[in-house]
């Protein structure tokens, strides 16, 4: 009798890279949760992550930011951010940056600024899965 084979988290021998765009902030909790929560598991899987911040989530690349968002049942969302910047990328949107005044030196170390010609290459890049939230 033969023993079934293990079954991988994604399709596939190799993980596709996955770009994750999150709009949301604390003016829709659960969609941004949902977001952090699949970037953080997909990184926890060995898949290559790029989380975008954009819309009210840019408020999340500044130092305490993320610990200020709560929601019942849910991960805190400075853990679910620090697994993506430890094993993945994190990008603050240029112009939602300006729009609210953020700088370079401002965000968290690890995250980068990029406007959406990076994102476009990103999420066109051979095989990639974008995802926006």
């Amino acid at each position: 009798m033969r023993r079934p084979r293990a079954q991988r988290p994604y399709a596939g021998p190799v993980p596709r890279p996955l770009v994750v765009k999150v709009t949301a902030g604390a003016d829709a909790p659960e969609r941004c949760s949902q977001a952090f929560t699949v970037a953080a598991t997909a990184v926890a899987a060995g898949v290559p992550v790029s989380l975008w911040l954009t819309g009210e989530s840019a408020w999340f690349a500044l130092p305490g930011r993320a610990a200020e968002f709560e929601l019942p049942h849910a991960a805190p969302l400075p853990d679910l951010l620090a697994a993506v910047l430890a094993n993945g990328t994190v990008t603050l949107c240029t112009q939602c940056a300006a729009r609210r005044g953020i700088a370079e030196g401002d965000v968290l170390p690890g995250v980068r600024i990029a406007g959406a010609a990076a994102f476009v290459a990103e999420a066109t890049a051979p095989d990639a899965q974008a995802l926006v939230y």
